[in-house]
């Protein structure tokens, strides 16, 4: 009897959002060839918490299309300052270096799929 067969085609890669800091921000974000979507948040931040398997979701769902990246604010907070982060969750897309969009709060999928579909 055969136990434990792998099959890594049954198995999906899964992707998951880029961790940026203040020193790869700009390498990882601005002069990125493709678009954008980073998450400002903290780990106190119930709000952040309650979207972030969102933010997982569209890493997936937009994998090779969009880099989806997140930021902890409390342990970053030069790039915040930059963009003039007040409240978080704070969502930008970011395009060739460019803001594009943002919004601030928790919004729901279907908001931050729009946003991400303008920026392709």
């Amino acid at each position: 009897m055969r136990f434990g067969v792998f099959r890594s085609d049954l198995l999906q890669e899964r992707k998951m959002a880029v961790q940026v800091t203040d020193s790869t921000f700009e390498n990882a974000v601005l002069k990125s060839d493709l678009p954008v979507l980073v998450d400002f948040w903290a780990p106190w931040c119930g709000p952040c918490r309650g979207i972030a398997p969102i933010i997982e979701e569209l890493s997936t769902e937009f994998s090779g299309q969009v880099i989806v990246a997140k930021l902890n604010v409390d342990e970053n907070p030069l790039t915040p300052s930059k963009y003039t982060i007040r409240a978080i969750p704070t969502l930008i897309v970011f395009k060739n270096g460019e803001v594009l969009d943002q919004v601030t709060g928790a919004v729901g999928k279907s908001h931050l799929v729009s946003m991400i579909e303008k920026a392709m």
